[in-house]
């Protein structure tokens, strides 16, 4: 028997060598991606569970582990985006109001425990901020007046 005569031109078969290559690495890609995906999303899930003991034990009902994980991520999200800066301080102001709009919106005297779970936010996942943030909540001026 013999072997049969190769009538292609290497340039021919180059190609398919390329295509090849380019296929595995668009795979290997892709597997990296989807294990850094993994390990994050594993990372945020213990958060999460770490973030729900906290608020629990503080005697809140804690949101669904699921919602926490898309919302919080593994970084804690918009809350741990520097929350010592002075646009995030006056969104928290804003928040501490009477509600109305306009002119007729003045700061009240908030409940103690309106800032507790961000509190706990932070606490969990941007520790190194912790400090200034409660040195900051500290000053404010809060009451039991939700308590009932």
């Amino acid at each position: 028997m013999t072997a049969p005569v190769e009538n292609q031109p290497p340039r021919e078969r180059s190609w398919i060598y390329v295509t090849a290559c380019v296929l595995l690495g668009i795979l290997l890609l892709a597997a990296l991606l989807a294990f850094r995906g993994a390990r994050e999303t594993a990372e945020a899930q213990e958060k999460a569970d770490e973030l729900i003991a906290a608020i629990e034990a503080a005697g809140a009902t804690a949101p669904d582990r699921d919602r926490i994980v898309r919302v919080l991520g593994d970084d804690g999200g918009a809350t741990c985006d520097n929350p010592n800066d002075a646009l995030s301080r006056s969104t928290l102001f804003s928040l501490l109001t009477n509600g109305a709009a306009g002119p007729g919106i003045r700061p009240v005297i908030a409940d103690s425990r309106a800032v507790q779970g961000q509190l706990l936010i932070i606490e969990v996942y941007c520790p190194e901020e912790l400090e200034e943030f409660q040195q900051f909540v500290d000053d404010l001026k809060t009451d039991d007046v939700a308590s009932g």
